[in-house]
């Protein structure tokens, strides 16, 4: 069976490795020059935390998300399992009992375990949760691998190449534009979210630690060499432009309160994308005639794309069932 698969970006490359392991015949196509030129999971954090965002997010998210850890380990090899820090300045301490009443899976600490899992934060924080079964993983290299390993797998890569889902000529077609695909699906909206990347030998965290505040959800993720992510804003916005002022100043205010060090370091990089969301926040993989669609990842992108390609690789490649108690069916899964 041969299949194109419309996006290269974390839904795409995902469901492309999900179809090679049906034994299908894979082409990706993306209308970006290369890798990562389009895609917003190029600037996405990488925290594999199901845990963590059942604060803000339905729990089917982290039943499905507990997936992605081990599916990106077997697939890269690029897990880093150390758990996730969060932690509050002490006049925001209410804000860590409400952030453990509404998740799961989480040790409740002191600021002497602070210390002794990140020691450069010692004597800055009182109290923190401990979520010690998660993990990240750098966003690009994850990509960048996963590319080589389907081109070892025999996998077709078309860059810069525009194509419309109705003129592929293959048996079937998987649509992982994201927010380009709008115009087939019109209830799909964008998410801004803005990051920054910054370089330090100042300062050491051996995994994600998130610093809670009450008007921004920051984080900072470890990355190799002294880098650090620092994100992220959440802006119901569709507009692709360049990071604000505004945010920027929030990101940097937020690492500072982390810890100082951050007000020396060297900014790399500022970007901002937009991110694809349905109105639930909650993705959807649907086929409509020969084309599945997987879309609507929102903030998940790699916590929930490996369950969301293994299903729409069960559905591109199996027989179209046109009657409409299966398309019922479908759309209850």
């Amino acid at each position: 069976m041969r299949v194109t698969v419309l996006g290269a970006g974390v839904a795409g490359l995902t469901t492309a490795l999900e179809l090679v392991r049906r034994g299908a015949t894979v082409t990706v196509v993306d209308r970006a020059a290369a890798l990562g030129a389009g895609a917003c999971s190029w600037s996405a954090g990488g925290m594999l935390a199901p845990w963590c965002e059942r604060e803000s997010a339905e729990p089917v998210v982290a039943t499905r998300g507990a997936v992605a850890l081990d599916w990106w380990d077997e697939a890269t090899g690029a897990v880093t399992r150390h758990g996730t820090l969060v932690v509050a300045p002490p006049r925001d301490s209410a804000e860590l009992t409400r952030f453990a009443r509404r998740t799961e899976r989480y040790e409740t600490i002191d600021g002497d375990r602070v210390a002794e899992l990140e020691p450069d934060l010692a004597g800055r924080f009182r109290a923190g949760l401990f979520f010690p079964d998660e993990g990240h993983l750098d966003p690009r290299g994850a990509l960048a691998s996963l590319e080589r390993s389907l081109r070892e797998r025999g996998v077709t890569f078309r860059y810069g190449v525009e194509a419309d889902p109705a003129e592929v000529g293959d048996d079937a077609v998987v649509d992982c534009r994201g927010f380009a695909a709008r115009d087939a699906l019109p209830d799909l909206r964008g998410v801004r979210g803005e990051m920054l990347v910054v370089r330090t030998d100042e300062i050491r965290l051996s995994r994600p630690v998130r610093l809670l505040h009450p008007r921004i959800p920051f984080y900072v993720v470890p990355r190799a060499g002294g880098v650090f992510m620092l994100g992220a804003t959440m802006i119901e916005s569709a507009e692709r432009r360049g990071a604000t002022a505004r945010s920027v100043v929030d990101l940097l205010n937020a690492a500072y309160a982390l810890h100082p060090a951050f007000g020396e370091a060297e900014i790399l990089e500022v970007r901002a994308d937009v991110r694809p969301a349905f109105p639930d926040n909650l993705p959807r993989v649907e086929r409509r005639g020969g084309t599945t669609y997987v879309n609507g990842l929102y903030r998940h992108g790699f916590l929930l794309s490996p369950t969301c390609a293994q299903q729409a690789a069960e559905i591109a490649t199996r027989p179209e069932d046109t009657s409409h108690e299966a398309d019922r069916e479908r759309r209850r899964a």
